[in-house]
């Protein structure tokens, strides 16, 4: 008598129904694996937008410029760059669109919005009605911004919780921003 050669339909189930529990294991594990992925990177990506946000207003404070404008009010000539404890404006030759001209920053630190920012194009006037109407946008949501000024005083310098451009017409000699 001749024996059969090949599987049996038992041997057959029982190979594909392992091969179904591996495939199985296998594709939970990938899954998790690019979850957790995903979660890292995510996070990476956030604190890197922070890092460019930061890095481009240090480059923006870097190349404040000495703006000056005319008030129509007093009919005097005035420098644009004013500052306290919690805000800061000035007009820089640095643009965060790579475009040409002057820029006008303004940098807000709010409690419950964070610190946040409105950005114009600077021309010869006062851009303070210009960034009025510009709705702010959150630079950095969890974090509170603390601003001094450095002044040349006749015996050294100072740094002072204040700057207001239009009276000392210059700028500050540096600017000491601190995130919180």
């Amino acid at each position: 008598m001749k024996h059969a050669r090949g599987y049996t339909l038992l041997e057959l189930v029982l190979a594909m129904t392992l091969t179904a529990m591996l495939l199985g294991m296998l594709s939970a594990g990938l899954y998790s694996v690019v979850n957790d992925w995903q979660r890292d990177t995510s996070g990476l990506d956030r604190a890197l937008d922070k890092a460019l946000a930061v890095l481009q207003l240090d480059r923006a404070l870097q190349a404040a410029f000495p703006h000056t404008y005319i008030d129509s009010e007093r009919l005097s000539r005035f420098v644009y760059f004013n500052g306290d404890s919690s805000s800061i404006s000035f007009v820089s030759t640095v643009s965060p669109q790579r475009s040409g001209g002057l820029t006008t920053w303004q940098l807000v630190s709010d409690e419950q919005d964070g610190v946040q920012l409105k950005i114009s194009a600077a021309y010869s006037d006062n851009p303070d009605e210009r960034l009025d109407s510009l709705d702010a946008v959150t630079l950095l949501a969890d974090y509170r911004a603390e601003l001094r000024y450095l002044a040349q005083k006749a015996d050294g310098q100072e740094w002072q919780d204040e700057w207001q451009g239009d009276q000392r017409q210059s700028l500050p000699l540096a600017v000491e921003l601190v995130l919180r």
